[in-house]
This record gives C-alpha cells, sequence and structure tokens, in this order.
C-alpha cells in the first residue's frame, strides 16, 4: 500500500528573492514541487549540497532522472521570482 502523500497546506508566489526562493527554484527547475516531494521519488537519495552557503549542487531530474547541476551562488534571476511557488506543510 502507497504511503499517503503529503499535500501542502497552501501555496503563494514569491514577491522577492531570498534562500527560500532559490531552494524551491532549484527544486521547481529540476520538476518537483519542493524537498518533500523530492525525498518521496527518491527516498535514499542524500541532496548534495554546496558547503560554503549550503545551496543545492545537483539534483536527479524527475522526467529522466538525468542530474541537474546549479551553480555555487544564486541561480534565480529577478525576472523568474513571480514564477516560483512557496509550499506551507
Amino acid at each position: 500500500m502507497a504511503a499517503v502523500e503529503a499535500k501542502p497546506k497552501s501555496v503563494r508566489r514569491a514577491k522577492y528573492w531570498d534562500e527560500n526562493v532559490e531552494e524551491a527554484y532549484r527544486f521547481q527547475l529540476a520538476g518537483y514541487r519542493d524537498e518533500i516531494e523530492y525525498s518521496k521519488f527518491h527516498p535514499q537519495e542524500v541532496i548534495d549540497r554546496w558547503p560554503h552557503n549550503n545551496y543545492i549542487k545537483k539534483l536527479k531530474r524527475r522526467n529522466d532522472g538525468l542530474f541537474y547541476y546549479y551553480n555555487k551562488e544564486r541561480e534565480c534571476l529577478d525576472k523568474e521570482i513571480h514564477k516560483i511557488k512557496l509550499y506551507t506543510h
């Protein structure tokens, strides 16, 4: 029997950049809602992060299982911020 999916209680769009928006951007670029959904698809995988700022370094893409590699610094541009969904569990 499958586990019950942890659905978010609410969702809102980001209005300005911060580290939470950057984290959500990286998960959503790879095809996942957030870290909870990523962990559901890859329960044994530890998320690889950059040591100096704890940003995500790489994630498995949802559609094909290949890796998506991210830079050490901010990747979410100001023009992309309004597209990012922030979920509350």
